[in-house]
């Protein structure tokens, strides 16, 4: 085992309409394979031995091996991108030991299936003395309730709780549930463990292409690149190049030619509304912030290459151009604009280069959070007070009784005032002591409008009140 990937998932094989899956006590059974199926599946690993990458987790000496091998149980969670090895790994914990695995798929169970599974798994207890490993897919897709019925009988052994998610634990399950599981990270492949995973596919007589496939080392990397870290996704080109290429003496032969072919259309992984959009996002805005122009760039490519809708993009550059540019740089809201329209206009992919223009404009423009942190600011402070009445001066007076009311009076126009200031005029309610929100840094433009204001600021403190 090497690097820092894990082997892929796949649909449990005896799925039944009510999206729970029982696997006997015999493991064997459940490791079996049928060349009817995928080559994904057909490569599932047997053994610990077989499983590419993960030495975080399970190389030697670490602690959820040695729970493995000693056979002690305990209820988890594995948390990583598609084509890891989250149910690969659940199969072979539960192999290991000797439990029986039962799997169900949050997308098609309720709690209907987990009553069913429980009552199982008690009469199993009972009448075989063997534990059962309850195997939980994409278990974020669980609602509270849902996840609320599997906590007793996580908490009195009658089954042991495995569950796998594409997405942060954190944010998707209850506390409740998650405080009685630890959690694995699984990470995506690196290069080197895909073409692992791929030369054992190719040397395998038994469930892989052994003998029915000739391709070279740099078309094995160039599968493994394209795979993104899924050896599932791997598996899966490698068994549409050998049935596109050529056949000479019974034995396919894929070349750069047929892999171009076979990859046709295959986006990095991008799980729009998933984790990895946002850590995507995330990094994008982060890189603007911090004037990495190169950066920003990199993350606005890897975005559009993964799928991403180059108009969500252009929204969060509009809004990073207020929130991290401001009075700093004003022209670079106009430019955001302007790229988001020019999108609009062209659209992809001419369009795109306008977005990225005013990526790398936004990078390297002056910095300036203090209208973000203003308006926060003044938000927070309106919300915490009543709705204090406009002073009169502020008042317009459009009627005579209004008038009479003093509404307007004492207002001084401030052009009619030099330099265009009312020094000492108070804009706020009478019940509140001016506040000050907007607080210019010294950077850009901002650096000249700070200056501004604390002139103005100076002439109303010597201006009689």
């Amino acid at each position: 085992m090497s690097g820092q990937g894990g082997l892929f998932d796949s649909t449990p094989a005896a799925e039944s309409t009510d999206g729970v899956a029982d696997v006997s006590g015999d493991q064997s059974s459940d490791l079996e394979v049928s060349l009817h199926q995928p080559l994904a599946s057909r490569m599932r690993p047997l053994s610990l031995d077989e499983y590419a990458g993960q030495d975080h987790l399970i190389g030697a000496d670490k602690a959820l091996r040695r729970a493995i091998e000693a056979g002690r149980l305990h209820s988890m969670v594995f948390w990583g991108p598609p084509g890891t090895g989250k149910t690969t790994l659940a199969r072979l914990v539960a192999a290991h030991c000797d439990a029986a695995f039962v799997s169900m798929s949050a997308v098609l169970s309720g709690v209907k299936e987990i009553r069913a599974a429980v009552a199982e798994a008690k009469a199993r207890q009972i009448a075989h003395q063997q534990q059962t490993l309850l195997f939980v897919d994409e278990v974020h897709r669980f609602n509270k309730s849902q996840q609320d019925a599997f906590l007793p009988h996580v908490e009195d052994g009658t089954v042991c709780f495995v569950g796998a998610t594409t997405e942060n634990p954190s944010f998707e399950l209850n506390n409740a549930l998650l405080s009685r599981v630890r959690t694995y990270v699984l990470r995506g492949l690196q290069h080197h463990d895909i073409v692992g995973v791929l030369r054992r596919a190719l040397s395998d007589h038994e469930r892989g292409l052994a003998g029915q496939v000739v391709i070279d080392d740099d078309c094995l990397l160039l599968l493994a690149e394209s795979a993104d870290g899924d050896a599932r996704r791997a598996l899966n080109s490698l068994e549409v190049a050998s049935e596109l290429a050529p056949i000479r003496e019974g034995v396919a032969q894929i070349d750069a030619g047929v892999l171009s072919e076979a990859l046709q259309g295959s986006l990095r992984r991008f799980d729009k509304g998933g984790d990895g959009f946002y850590e995507q996002i995330s990094a994008l805005h982060k890189s603007v912030r911090g004037s990495s122009p190169d950066g920003a760039l990199y993350w606005f490519c890897r975005m559009l290459d993964g799928g991403c809708d180059p108009a969500y993009v252009a929204r969060r550059l509009l809004r990073i151009a207020s929130e991290d540019i401001g009075n700093a740089d004003p022209r670079a809201l106009q430019v955001a604009l302007d790229a988001w329209q020019a999108y609009e206009r062209l659209g992809s992919p001419e369009g795109e280069l306008a977005l990225a223009q005013a990526v790398l404009y936004l990078s390297s423009a002056a910095k300036s959070d203090a209208s973000y942190t203003a308006y926060n600011e003044a938000m927070a402070f309106v919300r915490a007070r009543g709705s204090d009445p406009v002073p009169n001066h502020l008042c317009n007076a459009p009627t005579t009784l209004l008038k009479d009311e003093g509404r307007g009076e004492g207002y001084r126009h401030a052009h009619n005032e030099p330099d265009a200031f009312a020094a000492g005029v108070n804009y706020f309610p009478v019940t509140i002591p001016n506040p000050q929100f907007y607080h210019p840094v010294q950077r850009g433009l901002e650096a000249k409008i700070a200056e501004k204001l604390a002139e103005l600021r100076r002439r109303n403190e010597m201006a009689p009140s």
